[in-house]
């Protein structure tokens, strides 16, 4: 069956979201015309809203409504200490751990030759650039543990080194709650080599 061309049209725009296929889009869809006409509203002016308003920061390149992102905005933030990481959505997570509390670079993006994305097409130089203040001691190297996350550390880690700077990368390993028998030999060996004493 058909839709109007105004659900079809929003069917099709929901499609384009990631992770949304045609079911959860028809979903959505039936839900924004089954409600009432001001939450559709509120909707579509925060959608409005946060396109009008965000931009990124001018020197770490999370997202931010001013100049500076709240974090780098904050002096209760600890300078001297640098969280480097793909993109913003990378950010929070680490947050609400409540155990960073230093600054964050973002990258835009990982090292990808497969992809044709090298060190010039992310923000390298930027961070090189926070890097040759005295303050920063510590860069603490947050990339995904794939092949794309591992690269882009290890060049960041060559980069830096030479600086006098601490480089630093997160433990990864078992997840608190798993079970040794289903971890794989990777994730295993990596929890080994970042054991600590107890």
């Amino acid at each position: 069956m058909q839709s109007a061309p105004s659900i079809q049209k929003l069917l099709d725009e929901l499609e384009r979201l990631p992770g949304i296929g045609p079911k959860s889009a028809q979903r959505m869809a039936y839900y924004i015309l089954n409600t009432d006409s001001d939450a559709a509203l509120r909707l579509a002016h925060a959608i409005e809203e946060v396109k009008d308003t965000v931009r990124f920061c001018t020197q770490c390149f999370n997202y931010a409504e001013a100049d500076l992102c709240e974090i780098c905005a904050s002096p209760r933030r600890d300078k001297s200490a640098i969280c480097v990481v793909s993109e913003p959505r990378d950010i929070p997570p680490i947050e609400r751990t409540g155990v960073f509390d230093g600054v964050y670079h973002v990258l835009g993006g990982a090292l990808s030759p497969m992809e044709g994305i090298g060190p010039e097409d992310l923000h390298v130089a930027e961070l090189m650039g926070r890097l040759s203040s005295a303050e920063v001691n510590e860069v603490v190297i947050a990339t995904n543990p794939n092949i794309e996350g591992e690269t882009t550390a290890t060049y960041l880690a060559r980069l830096i080194g030479p600086l006098g700077i601490l480089v630093t990368r997160p433990a990864s390993g078992l997840p608190v709650g798993g079970d040794l028998e289903f971890a794989d030999e990777l994730t295993l060996g990596r929890a080994i080599e970042a054991r600590r004493e107890i």
